[in-house]
C-alpha cells in the first residue's frame, strides 16, 4: 500500500493500533485496512532488580506507554503529515505472567513481581499436587499462594490481582478483563468453557480458606474473554494516561488484552489447530496448537492457549545458539589470522550451508549448548561441550551439523512427549528466530526434527505489537461467524504463505539417531557440572 492509501485509512480511522511491552522495549504498531503495518514507535526500558525482587515500577509503565504511543505519532505525522487523533481498534499485550495485587482504592500492594523471579517454589509444587496440573513458578496464582505461605499482610487486602497488560487495559477501559492466553498463565483455563478451570478455583478456595481471607479466588481475579470479544472502549481518563497532550479521543473500541505468547501465535499465524510456531535464538520454544488437552501434566510442558481459548502446549529450552555462535567466531578469527576480511553473514551462511552436506547423523559426533542450566534434561547448570569417539567421522560439515542439531536437542526432548506419549499431531510449524536466517538451513533441520513441514514467513519479523493490532483488527473487522484461524489466513496472510520444506526420510532418521546418541550422552554432561574444574 502506497501512502495516499495509508493515508486515507488514517484519515478514515480504518486502523488498529498495538502496544507491546516487552522485557526491554514497549513497541506500538499501527495496521492499515488491509492489516499491513504502516507506523511504529518505541521506547526502550529496562527491569530493576529491588530487595531481591525483579520488578517495574508504576511509573515505568506509564512512561513506557506513553513514549511509544508519542514516538508512533511522531512517525505518523513524519510520514503521512496527519496528527494521529484516533484509530479503529486498539489492544494492549506484554509480557506474561507475573504478579499486580492492588487494594479497593487501585493501590499497588506490593512492588510488580514480574515472570523473571524464581521465588515461588514451594507454592508451584504444592499447587502442581493439589490441581494434578502443572503450575509453573512465574504463573499468578504461584506467587499469590506464596504470599499467603509467606504470611505476607498485604494478601487480606487484595481487591484485584492482575498481570501487566491487564493492568493497562483496566487503567485505559476501567474494564477488569483478561485475553485467555495470558488468564491461562495466571491459573489453569478450561478450554471447553473459555474460563477459569471451575474444579480448581474451587480447590483453591478450599485450600486458602482457613486463612479467613475477604475475597474468594474469582473476585479478585480479571474475567476471561476470548478474541473478538467486545473489552470495552478506551475512556476519557484512558486517553490522558496515554495521549497527555489531549489529541487522542476516547470511545475507541478495545480487544481483550492478551500476552506475547498469544501476539505471537498471532504475528506468526499459528493459532490453528495442529499448527505451531518454533522460536530459535538464544533460547528456543514450541508452540504446539492441540485438538484435545493433554491426556494428564508434565513438568517439562507448559500449558497455554491460543486468544481464541484452544489449548497450546509450550516445550521450553533455555539453551540454543549462544554455543553454536561462539563457535562461528572461532572461525572468525582463524579468518582473520590468515589475513581475510569477514564478513560475518557470508561467514554464517558459508558454515550453515557446508552443514547440509554432512552425514545425516553427524558422524557420530556428539555437542551440548548448555550455556546455563537445562529444565528440559535435569541441568541447573551448563558446560558447552563438544565430544567424538575415534571412529566418529570428524569432518566440518558433520561438525557444524552436529552444532545446528543440538540447539534443538532439549526442546525436542519436550516434543518427544508431545508426538510419543500424547499422539500429537503436527500439520505445519512455522518458525522464526536466529537459527533460520540462513535461507532453507535451520529450516530443514527443523523439519526433519519433528518430521513435519516448516515454513518461514517474511512479516515473521513483525513480533508482537503487530499480532495484538491484528487482535484489535479482528474486534471490529471480523464478519459474523468468521473464527481468527480463518480471518487471519483470509485477510492478513494470503498469499503469504513463505517458504515451506518437508522432512526428508533421511533426514528424520538421522536426527533420531543423533537424538539417542543426545539422550546416552547426558552423563557425560552430568560430569562436567559435577566436576571441579571450573
Amino acid at each position: 500500500m502506497g501512502v495516499n492509501e495509508a493515508k486515507n485509512s488514517i484519515k478514515n480511522n480504518k486502523t488498529a493500533l498495538g502496544i507491546e511491552f516487552g522485557s526491554t522495549r514497549i513497541k506500538a504498531v499501527l495496521v492499515d485496512e488491509n492489516n499491513m503495518p504502516i507506523a511504529s514507535g518505541s521506547y526502550d526500558w529496562e527491569n530493576r532488580l529491588e530487595n531481591g525482587i525483579w520488578t517495574y515500577h508504576l511509573e515505568d509503565i506509564h512512561a513506557g506507554l506513553q513514549g511509544s504511543y508519542r514516538a508512533l505519532a511522531e512517525n505518523v505525522k513524519e510520514q503521512y503529515g496527519e496528527e494521529l487523533t484516533s484509530v479503529g481498534a486498539l489492544g494492549v499485550s506484554a509480557m506474561m505472567h507475573g504478579y499486580m495485587p492492588f487494594n479497593k482504592d487501585g493501590e499497588l500492594l506490593v512492588p510488580f513481581r514480574t515472570w523473571r523471579n524464581n521465588i515461588t517454589g514451594q507454592a508451584s509444587e504444592e499447587l502442581m499436587e493439589l490441581f494434578q496440573y502443572n503450575v509453573p513458578q512465574r504463573w499468578s496464582i504461584a506467587h499469590l499462594y506464596q504470599a499467603i505461605l509467606n504470611k505476607e499482610e498485604h494478601v487480606k487486602d487484595i481487591d484485584y490481582m492482575t498481570t501487566l497488560e491487564a493492568y493497562i487495559h483496566w487503567k485505559l477501559t476501567g474494564k477488569r478483563i483478561q485475553g485467555i492466553g495470558d488468564a491461562a498463565g495466571m491459573f489453569p483455563v478450561d478450554s471447553e468453557t473459555k474460563d477459569y478451570n471451575e474444579e480448581m478455583v474451587q480447590k483453591f478456595d478450599k485450600l486458602v480458606e482457613p486463612y479467613g481471607f475477604p475475597w474468594k479466588l474469582r473476585d479478585i481475579m480479571p474475567q476471561v474473554m476470548v478474541a473478538g470479544q467486545d473489552a470495552g472502549c478506551l475512556t476519557e481518563e484512558g486517553a490522558r494516561l496515554l495521549d497527555p497532550s489531549g489529541k487522542l479521543q476516547a470511545g475507541i473500541p478495545m480487544c481483550p488484552p492478551e500476552g506475547d505468547a498469544g501476539t505471537g501465535m498471532v504475528a506468526t499465524n499459528s493459532v490453528r489447530q495442529r499448527t505451531g510456531n518454533v522460536s530459535a535464538g538464544t533460547s528456543v520454544f514450541a508452540m504446539i496448537v492441540l485438538e484435545k488437552a493433554l491426556s494428564r501434566p508434565y513438568k517439562e510442558i507448559d500449558m497455554v492457549t491460543t486468544p481464541a481459548g484452544d489449548p497450546v502446549a509450550m516445550a521450553h529450552s533455555n539453551n540454543c545458539t549462544s554455543d553454536l555462535n561462539a563457535w562461528v567466531n572461532v572461525f572468525k578469527e582463524f579468518a582473520e589470522a590468515m589475513g581475510m576480511e569477514v564478513d560475518m553473514n557470508k561467514l554464517f551462511g558459508t558454515l550453515y550451508n557446508k552443514a547440509m552436506e554432512g552425514d545425516a547423523d553427524c558422524g557420530g559426533l556428539l555437542s551440548y549448548c548448555y550455556f546455563s542450566g537445562e529444565h528440559m534434561t535435569g541441568f541447573e547448570e551448563g558446560r558447552p561441550l563438544f565430544v567424538r569417539s575415534p571412529e566418529s567421522r570428524f569432518t566440518l560439515a558433520n561438525f557444524m551439523r552436529t552444532n545446528l542439531y543440538t540447539c534443538l536437542g532439549a526442546m525436542r526432548v519436550g516434543l518427544n512427549i508431545l508426538l510419543d506419549k500424547e499422539q500429537v499431531k503436527i500439520d505445519r510449524l512455522l518458525g522464526h528466530g536466529g537459527l533460520f536466517k540462513t535461507k532453507g538451513v535451520g529450516q530443514q533441520i527443523l523439519a526433519d526434527a519433528v518430521n513435519a513441514p516448516v515454513s518461514v514467513m517474511e512479516t515473521a519479523g513483525e513480533g508482537g505489537a503487530w499480532g495484538i493490532a491484528l487482535l484489535a483488527s479482528y474486534l471490529i473487522n471480523k464478519e459474523e461467524g468468521e473464527t481468527l484461524p480463518d480471518f487471519l489466513d483470509s485477510r492478513v496472510f494470503a498469499g503469504n504463505e513463505g517458504s515451506t520444506l518437508d522432512p526428508k526420510p533421511e533426514g528424520v532418521e538421522g536426527f533420531n539417531i543423533f537424538m539417542e546418541r543426545y539422550m546416552k550422552g547426558l552423563n557425560i554432561e552430568k560430569a562436567a557440572v559435577e566436576s571441579e574444574i571450573w
